[in-house]
């Protein structure tokens, strides 16, 4: 394997068994699965992806709801395993997924600065020593004390972003999480991102907004029904992905 290369999905398929007939209630669904009474039906979420990108690479991804691009992102975090072909990744991953992912929102910002550190696997010196700058870029200072249950989506997004990005990341994965902050916040995580690329980080961006993928990533892969349809050049990719939608 090249030493520049972050991601190699290879053949890759991600399968998922549901349930092929509905189960009212836990008993009688331990007492079918024991049984084996239980049916279930496949479902792939990915099927024979291949996908390379290479270090300092910011690649868009776009398609549907549904299309595959979450599935794709869990894949390379470790959160899925294949269930046919290999998964390569190398570096360290900060990956923006979920909106709210690794906070308690019955805690308050402060207390999930640290929380949030731990999650991402920082020590709490280091979380102490870089707490004013994660507080200064998500605009937070002033509801430090108030519990994240009472934040807007938007103020989530921002604490979060803040300290994913607090540290350079071989890989940054951010799935969709920035639609919910406001123009001035997203035109900041656009500038932090390329200061990450230019210093040499790997970025996975996933966006409804094709504008925004030509603007920040230099390639895409378009996804369709669990597979790759097309990669290439952002511009390339993301028009043809809009013409099929015309």
């Amino acid at each position: 394997m090249q030493q520049d290369i972050m991601i190699n999905i290879d053949h890759a398929a991600v399968r998922f068994n549901m349930a092929a007939e509905k189960v009212d209630n836990l008993k009688e669904y331990v007492v079918r699965l024991l049984k084996r009474e239980l049916l279930f039906q496949e479902f792939f979420a990915l099927r024979d992806v291949s996908f390379t990108v290479r270090r300092g690479e910011a690649w868009g991804l776009v398609g549907h709801n549904g299309a595959g691009k979450s599935t794709l992102l869990k894949l390379i975090c470790g959160i899925l395993k294949p269930y046919k072909g290999t998964t390569f990744v190398q570096g360290t991953i900060s990956p923006l997924i979920e909106l709210g992912a690794g906070f308690d929102m019955e805690l308050t910002a402060r207390e999930n600065i640290h929380l949030n550190g731990a999650v991402l696997g920082y020590s709490q010196s280091f979380m102490q020593e870089h707490f004013d700058e994660i507080v200064e870029f998500s605009e937070v200072g002033d509801f430090l004390d108030v519990p994240l249950k009472n934040y807007s989506s938007g103020m989530v997004a921002r604490l979060g972003f803040a300290a994913a990005t607090i540290v350079k990341p071989d890989i940054l994965i951010v799935d969709e999480v920035l639609s919910v902050g406001d123009a001035s916040f997203q035109k900041k995580c656009e500038h932090r991102m390329n200061q990450m690329l230019a210093d040499g980080a790997t970025l996975l961006y996933v966006s409804h907004s094709l504008e925004s993928v030509k603007k920040i990533c230099k390639k895409a892969a378009w996804m369709e029904r669990g597979s790759v349809r097309l990669t290439g050049d952002a511009i390339q990719v993301c028009d043809a992905y809009e013409e099929a939608e015309l």
